[in-house]
């Protein structure tokens, strides 16, 4: 499972649209004035999949850390 979420996070940046920051976003939403907003939708895609993954990174660790005590 380890292997496989960091195989899915190398990919998000090697996309046709890469994953963004959240500052990216905020950026990106202020700068283009409603146009471009399928690239928009794509880039915030891309962002929730990356927390996603992370967070269920994260929860892996903590309880394999609480099986390993």
């Amino acid at each position: 499972m380890e292997k496989y979420i960091k195989d899915e996070l190398a990919k998000l940046d090697k996309g046709l649209v890469a994953t963004p920051t959240v500052e990216y976003l905020v950026n990106f939403a202020e700068a283009n004035n409603g146009k471009n907003d399928l690239l928009l939708m794509q880039l915030a895609k891309n962002y929730g999949y990356k927390l996603a993954l992370l967070n269920v990174e994260n929860e892996i660790a903590v309880l394999n850390a609480e099986k390993n005590e």
